[in-house]
């Protein structure tokens, strides 16, 4: 019987949409490009998540290696979570209700250090009982170490585990560990049926 809910964070309870950040930061399509390029899809951005680079450090190797006229963009966006946490509609919902039938609830995250500065600011947070922080553990979805790491650090049963990421690969991660689980995909009505259908309580 599952007993225990385990939420990813980014693409499930809040929206990752890194075209949106750099849009909001007023930039041409060719700064846009440039900046994706040399912040979101580098070594460090994911190193980061895994721990082994600070957000400082981070911040050092983007700003080498931009132009002057990025700099205030850049520093924008590394500091995303002061601006840019925009809640996926319906989960917050979702979580309390979840919380509400005697649930247990969880959160594994992909993420930087400054997680827990700022998961405050989610709605529903208020409902999780602990925060596992891939940065934290020096681990990344989907490696099967970070699932056993959730299950060893928390005292859970994967057999009593359900894990909702909009990452197929690392839902795929958490089933070849014993967790049950579903891709979200944006629409909380059909996440609602999945979950209905693996016997977990929740309205449709």
């Amino acid at each position: 019987m599952i007993t225990n809910i385990v939420f990813d964070m980014g693409g499930v309870l809040i929206r990752w949409d890194t075209a949106t950040m750099l849009r909001q930061v007023d930039l041409s399509a060719e700064d846009a490009e440039i900046m994706n390029r040399e912040l979101f899809r580098t070594v460090e951005w994911v190193q980061q998540d895994r721990g082994i680079v600070t957000e400082e450090a981070l911040r050092s190797a983007v700003l080498a290696r931009l132009p002057q006229r990025l700099h205030p963009a850049a520093e924008t966006l590394i500091g995303w979570y002061h601006q840019f946490i925009f809640p996926v509609p319906g989960m917050a919902e979702l979580v309390r209700e979840l919380k509400g039938n005697g649930y247990h609830i969880y959160l594994l995250s992909n993420a930087n250090l400054a997680l827990r500065e700022y998961f405050g600011k989610i709605p529903g947070s208020e409902c999780f009982e602990k925060l596992m922080v891939s940065a934290e553990e020096k681990l990344l979805k989907p490696a099967h170490e970070i699932y056993e790491r959730l299950y060893e650090k928390f005292g859970l049963n994967p057999g009593e585990c359900f894990f909702i990421d909009d990452m197929p690969a690392n839902v795929e991660g958490a089933l070849c560990t014993g967790m049950r689980g579903a891709v979200f995909h944006g629409d909380v009505a059909r996440l609602r049926r999945e979950l209905n259908a693996a016997g977990i309580r929740c309205e449709q």
